[in-house]
């Protein structure tokens, strides 16, 4: 412990991709995409005040107010709670999580804040309080959630509106394929044109697609991942938003995905295939996008599940 109350501490924490079709607001996925976050106390004679660094995906907001950064927000918080001195050093962050694409980049830097802060205190991530800090940042936790446990998670809520997150089954030959525009997509705007109702018959079909999407994704079943990937709650509304997805989704599926839909909410999109056809997959959205949208600021990548999640490095 530092003379001014704190320890060094550096965590790494996953990206993630959020609804998977059917799952909406429920399931998550991490994805070995990573945020990286170190603290380092002030010494004696340093000044008394928080320094910040960000680096990679980051190194755009560098221009960023504190007050508006969702870790430093969550760092502060969360050593406030732990009862734990006002932090003083220089905190470092790098990230090759694409910003405003539907891989949970606000997510993974609040659970890396609540993470960092524990650290600093010298105590251990507590899952349960980590996840009612995250979310009073997030409000919704199906990024939150597995960015912190790793894995494919689910998120549900007491009628106390505690939320309760836990792991499921995620078979190894379920590949994922990941690609996006160069626009980003705002999850306000992507949720505000949600509609407030839905018909009965549309709920009732989601909740039977989410039952299929979670055995199909235990156990790699093509057939029930294509009705796993069936929303009738969140996806087309969305895909309205994003330029290019409607001809991406159609070539991830032509390219051998046995489904496709957007990552969390957007302007990404996920797909599914065998694991050896990920990148193709990946790479036949990044040129329906291209053509679409332009050539300017496409992402896109075979993604490999992080069954790790957060982490003190």
């Amino acid at each position: 412990m530092t003379a001014r109350g704190l320890h060094r501490a550096r965590v790494r924490v996953p990206g993630s991709s959020s609804n998977l079709g059917a799952g909406f607001d429920c399931l998550g996925v991490a994805l070995a995409r990573y945020l990286t976050a170190e603290f380092t106390p002030a010494g004696p004679q340093e000044p008394v005040a928080l320094r910040i660094e960000r680096r990679g995906t980051l190194h755009a907001l560098d221009d960023r107010a504190d007050d508006r950064d969702l870790l430093v927000r969550a760092f502060r918080a969360s050593l406030d709670i732990l009862g734990a001195p006002s932090p003083s050093g220089a905190l470092t962050v790098d990230s090759e999580i694409p910003v405003g694409r539907g891989l949970g980049s606000s997510a993974a830097a609040v659970i890396a804040g609540i993470a960092l802060a524990a650290g600093a205190a010298g105590v251990s991530t507590e899952v349960g309080a980590a996840l009612r800090t995250a979310q009073q940042f997030e409000g919704h936790l199906d990024n939150a959630a597995p960015s912190l446990l790793g894995g494919l998670v689910a998120v549900a809520h007491g009628d106390d509106g505690a939320p309760h997150a836990f792991s499921l089954p995620l078979d190894p030959q379920v590949g994922f394929a990941f690609a996006a525009p160069g626009a980003e997509l705002a999850t306000e705007r992507a949720r505000a044109v949600l509609p407030r109702t839905v018909p009965f018959g549309d709920a009732i079909h989601n909740l039977g697609a989410v039952a299929a999407l979670t055995r199909a994704l235990a156990v790699g079943d093509r057939e029930l991942l294509r009705l796993g990937f069936s929303d009738r709650l969140h996806v087309r509304h969305r895909v309205a938003l994003i330029p290019g997805a409607q001809e991406a989704l159609a070539a991830a599926l032509a390219a051998g995905a046995w489904g496709a839909t957007v990552s969390g909410a957007g302007s990404g999109l996920l797909a599914v295939s065998d694991p050896d056809r990920a990148f193709d997959v990946a790479d036949a959205m990044a040129t329906a996008f291209r053509r679409a949208a332009g050539p300017h600021g496409i992402v896109f990548f075979a993604a490999q599940p992080d069954l790790e999640g957060t982490r003190h490095v």
